[in-house]
């Protein structure tokens, strides 16, 4: 089992090919901004059907 972990961290150092550092900030930055976009979008959703639910059962009662 030691020798796994051992030989994976080798292979994590040596032969895996990293983003560079800047890179993986811009890609960061862009997911944090589609997150909030599409989490606002949702909200967005979620907002107005609730209300034309709301509604609905108002005209039905």
């Amino acid at each position: 089992m030691i020798n796994y972990i051992k030989e994976s961290f080798e292979e994590l150092k040596s032969h895996v090919t990293w983003t560079p550092w800047a890179e993986g900030q811009r890609l960061t930055v862009l997911v944090a901004v589609f997150s909030i976009v599409f989490s606002l979008a949702i909200w967005g959703v979620d907002t107005v059907f609730s209300r034309v639910i709301k509604e609905y059962f108002n005209l039905i009662n």
